[in-house]
């Protein structure tokens, strides 16, 4: 195959960037989206060129750093992150447009790659359970309803990506941080925590710069693990029943 890429470059955060334009030749159909960059990377390199600089790390779908927008789609135009995207999903002769997420609180660290540490703070706000020190507790000590269980499951295998924010027309990381608080307030190990958790971690998402939700759903088409849209609903639910209580 051989393909147009036009791909955003900046240097840094406060260099001005630009779409640039290249040709790569002689990709496979079987490559992953990351492996054609990597060709035309050596590509590059062999021309005395700076490489770009895009997020990865597991390369198998389940750390999230893959963050690209492909053609206006977050992680492109199959439901997956972006390392499991592969060149079939696209034509020869083909022009693709490869961009970082787009969200004021992603800012731009170099080309592709976007400081993403704001969701590292939602989580540091309130993502924990109170434990005990020592040693792990028995795995049935605390019993947990089976739809509770399937509850918790569903929503922790969030993996932190982004694509939610980068697919909101408003930049808002309400399917991120609802799956963050679903997730283990639907457990009895969360409960101790239940109130504050909701209140500060939402609190922290809006001091971070994300945007409001206005329910448009873009948000849940494009997550890749498949977080429903209604953890919004029983985040802004608990989020109700806990300002009340306090």
């Amino acid at each position: 195959m051989r393909l147009t890429l036009r791909v955003w470059r900046q240097k840094n955060a406060d260099a001005p960037g630009t779409m640039t334009p290249y040709e790569v030749d002689g990709i496979s159909p079987d490559m992953s989206f990351l492996e054609m960059l990597d060709t035309l990377n050596e590509q590059l390199i062999l021309d005395g060129d700076d490489p770009v600089a895009f997020d990865h790390d597991c390369r198998e779908g389940i750390c999230g750093a893959c963050s690209l927008v492909i053609n206006g789609d977050a992680h492109g135009p199959e439901r997956t992150t972006t390392c499991q995207l592969h060149m079939r999903s696209f034509s020869d002769g083909d022009t693709i447009d490869i961009e970082p997420w787009r969200a004021a609180a992603f800012p731009v660290v170099k080309d592709l790659v976007v400081d993403r540490s704001a969701f590292d703070r939602i989580i540091q706000s309130g993502g924990y359970i109170t434990a005990p020190t020592g040693s792990a507790p028995e795995a049935h000590a605390t019993a947990v309803p089976k739809p509770a269980a399937d509850t918790a499951f569903e929503h922790a295998e969030c993996i932190g990506c982004g694509a939610c924010v980068a697919a909101c027309p408003n930049g808002s990381a309400m399917l991120f941080t609802s799956a963050k608080v679903v997730h283990l307030n639907s457990l009895p190990q969360g409960a101790p925590e239940r109130e504050t958790r909701v209140l500060n971690m939402v609190g922290t998402m809006d001091a971070e710069g994300f945007g409001g939700c206005t329910n448009t759903g873009e948000c849940a088409t494009a997550c890749p693990k498949g977080i429903p849209l209604f953890s919004i609903a029983t985040m802004n639910r608990e989020f109700v029943r806990a300002a009340r209580k306090r």
